[in-house]
């Protein structure tokens, strides 16, 4: 080639190449006028829905619409996407809560058992002193969301404080110190409670809900919707227990006459937030997550086709519901099985509203791959600790969940050097944990024990150790912690304040 036909072909080449980048940069012009004026332009609001004690089977979409009616909650689901698999990172509810509100699993925390827990003394193995409020020098999740304007409110229940005296001003454990500009802290009712007076505090919160909506439809904001439903007592208005009591199917274990009628209550109120996004023109640029903090009370409802329940690390412990709506960006109906844990949300919703916070210190992974379609992620595994007893639990124990397949370890088993340390089970085809797999794949199960007690070596978990005073003939007395703590010397004399506070 001579010089000249070199010249050419070069010029050519830079024609061809300016040419594509006019088309390029024509396309992103016109894209941008599409879109300047969309509503997914503005802030993108959350709006996260929390109920207590929901079981996986309480839902319309995972397959309950023969009894439960969540026509509300199914909304979102199938205008966003739903989880088969998604998970608390704690099987019982302070923990699961201070997991969501900071991205940090509850093992890493020291946050590992309800506020303020039980002892049982006589027991084969001892618990750790766990956390016993939600670590002061943590950052959560509206104080993330501050730095970037926005305004927070949280309505419902709380449960990561040392106790209950929520008036008190000089307390610095409560939502309204924590980065939420408004609060109400709800609690669970007696059992005596009259039905008919809102005793779960669903009108309360809901209400409260709606007005911070009509407050704040300006503005960029969280809001978080923490529902006492449906924690015992189980408690509600006699004509809708009727309903579901003449239903068919009533008589059946996991179907339950009066938690399908609180859930209704509880539904219904989710549809009143929906219609109220649709009428500040606020449901483009709002996304709704809606999840429950650990699963079902197995002794008022069975988790079927779950194994166990609340305070369990068997599925029924902690998988959970989760559906998140986000105009726009999730294809409606989408269904995922990955499985995914509730450190994620702090990570995920910091990507969402365009934070660049360094989430590297949490655990949670950004599920914003696997809404959008773009990607998968990148984990190897879920892991779980419970190194506590509970009145309707099972025994303390830790699990991971690598891939379709899931190991227990038992550790009363594994710290007195007893048969049966764990329990493996394919969780993808055997759902409801009834093949123990641990002495068919013992290579698989001993690869699985050795990750899961790795991972508590490294983020520092707290662990159990056999009891010397280990009585069976007291085995099952147990001890309430109650005051004792919030009355150690320090607490209410010195404060120690919230970041930013």
């Amino acid at each position: 080639m001579n010089i000249y036909s070199y010249n050419n072909k070069i010029k050519q080449i830079r024609n061809h190449l300016i040419s594509v980048l006019g088309i390029c940069i024509i396309i992103l012009f016109i894209q941008g006028c599409n879109t300047g004026d969309r509503e997914s332009q503005k802030p993108l609001n959350i709006v996260f829905i929390l109920s207590d004690d929901q079981g996986w089977n309480h839902v319309g979409y995972n397959g309950s619409t023969d009894f439960y009616e969540t026509p509300n909650i199914d909304r979102i689901a199938s205008e966003g996407i739903y989880f088969s698999d998604a998970y608390s990172a704690n099987p019982v509810c302070s923990p699961a809560r201070a997991s969501l509100m900071t991205g940090k699993n509850p093992a890493r925390l020291h946050l590992t058992n309800y506020i303020p827990g039980g002892t049982w003394p006589y027991a084969p193995v001892i618990g750790p002193q766990m956390q016993r409020y939600l670590p002061m020098d943590e950052k959560i999740l509206p104080q993330y969301l501050a730095d970037h304007g926005y305004v927070s409110g949280h309505y419902g229940k709380w449960h990561l404080s040392p106790d209950r005296e929520f008036d008190d001003p000089g307390r610095f454990f409560e939502p309204q110190h924590r980065g939420f500009d408004d609060a109400l802290i709800t609690l669970k009712p007696k059992p005596d409670h009259d039905p008919f007076d809102d005793p779960h505090n669903v009108e309360k919160i809901t209400q409260r809900s709606l007005d911070f909506l009509d407050r704040n439809k300006d503005k960029p904001f969280f809001l978080h919707v923490s529902h006492n439903v449906v924690h015992r007592p189980l408690i509600e208005v006699p004509e809708l227990i009727e309903k579901y009591e003449n239903k068919p199917g009533a008589e059946l274990g996991k179907n339950n006459p009066i938690m399908g009628a609180m859930v209704e209550r509880m539904d219904e109120g989710i549809g009143r937030i929906l219609d109220k996004l649709d009428e500040h023109n606020l449901t483009e640029n709002t996304v709704v997550i809606f999840f429950s903090d650990n699963g079902g009370l197995e002794v008022l409802q069975s988790q079927d086709p779950l194994k166990g329940g609340k305070a369990m690390v068997f599925e029924g412990g902690i998988r959970v519901p989760m559906v998140i709506r986000w105009p726009g960006m999730i294809e409606p109906g989408t269904r995922n099985t990955t499985p995914v844990i509730s450190d994620d949300f702090v990570p995920t919703i910091l990507e969402m509203v365009g934070s660049d916070v360094d989430v590297s210190e949490m655990d949670g992974v950004s599920l914003v791959p696997l809404l959008t379609g773009a990607g998968t992620l990148n984990r190897d595994a879920l892991y779980w600790h419970y190194p506590h007893y509970h009145h309707h639990g099972y025994q303390p124990s830790g699990a991971i969940r690598k891939g379709d397949y899931k190991l227990i370890e038992w550790y009363e088993e594994t710290l007195w050097g007893a048969p049966n340390q764990v329990s493996l089970y394919n969780v993808r085809e055997d759902i409801g944990e009834t093949n123990d797999l641990s002495r068919d794949m013992p290579e698989l199960a001993g690869e699985m024990r050795k990750k899961l007690y790795e991972w508590r070596k490294s983020i520092n978990a707290q662990e159990m150790m056999r009891n010397p005073h280990y009585d069976p003939e007291r085995v099952d007395q147990r001890s309430e912690i109650n005051l004792q703590y919030r009355k150690r010397p320090g607490i209410r004399e010195n404060p120690v304040p919230a970041p930013g506070f």
